[in-house]
């Protein structure tokens, strides 16, 4: 029986994670975190919806200085950690995953720590483990499609990635934590072939993902493709990422609050977050739980014309926070039960085409979350 450990089990990821890993049976699957009642409650609903199964709660502390040591004696074969937000962590988690022996999967969207992971690319060889950073919508998602797409132009110039999540959508305070620690602050963008600087939750624009989406407010959000896809996609001269809220008033407020960060009358939003949170909840009967994310690709194809592809997922009446859990289930269902025939490679890696659009779409289907392709020349 495989033991998988998830860390922050009970979360808004931790939970969806759990559940579908739950269909394939035979696993021994530890529910970890802070809380040990919501580890144990999720435990009951877990071990009532599929008894083939053995669910442990574990009450368990990242920051702890005996994480390491009680990680080693748990035994685990794969640890999931879901425990953001990650903008601020060191890597001392994966490292304890490696002194275990255990492989390695995380849902992180910090620049700093996915793009960093190959630090520990040695220690993971030697050990024999994989482990894997920002298995999630980006860069996890975001790279499969690029790279499915990619043999359509003879060179891809330009990759802008943009995502639109429902008001109504459930969200986490470590997701909303991560995106207030860089509102407003600087960072670095793919720009007509070199960096530039540009600011989080700024340069406000609008993007109309068709259909029951219609037209999003969007803004800059700091995510690891901004630094990983100019290298890994030779020859892009251009990589931009934003993100958006469904109800105009509430975006605008957070470009608002980039702008006073900008010019130094605000230090940092993320200390705000609970009573951020508070505030937003009251918004919370208005607009929709229907999200969409779009990969727009622009280039030249063998011809020599111009192509713009737009790529564009939808997620209606809530199912948008499972795409996050996806790239991580795939994975994690690889290394558990060896689907897709491939063998486990060794080592440390952010999640860049570590999977198919078809294994994808294997989840995502299901879950009535479904895309298309538009396609147009110039």
């Amino acid at each position: 029986m495989k033991k998988v450990l998830i860390l922050g089990g009970y979360g808004n990821f931790g939970k969806r994670i759990a559940e579908s890993l739950s269909v394939n049976s035979d696993l021994h699957i530890l529910i970890a975190g802070r809380n040990g009642a919501k580890a144990q409650c999720l435990c009951a609903d877990l071990s009532a919806l599929f008894p083939a199964n053995v669910y442990s709660p574990v009450v368990m502390d990242i920051t702890a200085a005996d994480f390491a040591e009680q990680l080693l004696g748990l035994a685990v074969d794969l640890v999931v950690h879901t425990s953001g937000p990650f903008q601020g962590q060191d890597h001392s988690v994966p490292l304890a995953c490696i002194a275990a022996g255990a492989h390695y999967i995380d849902l992180a969207d910090d620049r700093d720590f996915v793009c960093g992971i190959t630090a520990l690319d040695a220690a993971a060889v030697d050990a024999g483990v994989m482990v894997v950073s920002g298995a999630s919508s980006v860069p996890g998602l975001s790279s499969c499609v690029v790279a499915h797409f990619l043999p359509q132009f003879a060179q891809l110039e330009s990759i802008d990635v943009s995502i639109a999540p429902g008001n109504k959508a459930e969200r986490g305070e470590a997701t909303v934590r991560g995106i207030l620690s860089y509102t407003g602050h600087q960072f670095k963008s793919w720009q007509a072939g070199s960096w530039v600087d540009v600011y989080g939750w700024m340069s406000a624009r609008r993007v109309d993902f068709k259909g029951r989406i219609g037209k999003r407010w969007l803004a800059n959000v700091d995510v690891p493709d901004l630094q990983l896809f100019p290298d890994y996609f030779n020859g892009v001269k251009r990589v931009t990422f934003q993100a958006g809220l469904e109800l105009p008033f509430l975006h605008l407020v957070m470009v608002a609050m980039g702008w006073l960060v900008k010019i130094g009358l605000v230090k940092n939003w993320a200390p705000l977050t609970r009573w951020i949170m508070a505030l937003s909840l009251g918004f919370d009967r208005f607009g929709s739980a229907d999200g969409a994310m779009r990969v727009q690709l622009q280039g030249v194809d063998s011809s020599g014309k111009a192509k713009t592809l737009n790529w564009c997922l939808y997620a209606f009446d809530g199912v948008g926070p499972f795409i996050p859990t996806l790239s991580t289930i795939i994975l994690a269902n690889k290394l558990i039960h060896g689907e897709g025939g491939q063998a486990v490679e060794p080592g440390a890696r952010a999640c860049m085409c570590l999977y198919s659009l078809e294994e994808f779409d294997a989840y995502a289907q299901p879950l009535q979350i479904f895309h298309e392709v538009v396609l147009s020349d110039g």
